[in-house]
């Protein structure tokens, strides 16, 4: 003898409420991960050859500073081995900006020698711009006593 938990007059209207069911659950699940949706997709985060572009560009504009200072030609740098170790994601302006942590390798080359340093460490902040064809690297310029970044400076990614 079979056990049936539907009498046979349902029978043929359980594919539907079964799908009903599974679109109900669906549409809660599409509902429930919208609103989560304080930070942007990890996915969208910047790629090695735009980190790499960013690094180089930091270490130049410290780079200028001391070079000025020195009266010294700026020197070619060359970036290697980049590892990231930590990548947060959220909004700032209603871009979506990506927080990196790591290390680099560094090669300087100066007008007489080449100076290597290894496991140099990188905390930069990348921004994505609006089309999403261009990034900016984002300097904090301003903190309040709580230590959070009031204003920014930003330089474009080439």
């Amino acid at each position: 003898m079979m056990f049936r938990l539907l009498p046979a007059r349902f029978a043929a209207s359980f594919p539907v409420s079964r799908l009903l069911w599974s679109g109900c659950l669906l549409f809660l699940l599409l509902t429930l991960t919208a609103c989560g949706g304080g930070s942007p997709s990890v996915s969208l985060s910047p790629n090695s050859d735009t980190i790499k572009k960013a690094i180089i560009l930091q270490v130049k504009h410290s780079q200028n500073a001391i070079s000025q200072q020195l009266n010294a030609a700026n020197p070619n740098l060359r970036i290697s081995h980049i590892k990231v170790r930590q990548l947060d994601a959220q909004y700032l302006a209603k871009l979506p900006t990506y927080h990196l942590q790591g290390r680099y390798d560094l090669d300087l080359e100066l007008p007489t020698q080449t100076v290597k340093q290894s496991g140099n460490s990188f905390d930069i902040y990348l921004q994505r711009q609006r089309e999403g064809k261009t990034w900016r690297w984002l300097q904090p310029k301003d903190q309040d006593a709580e230590g959070t970044v009031q204003h920014w400076l930003t330089y474009l990614i080439h």
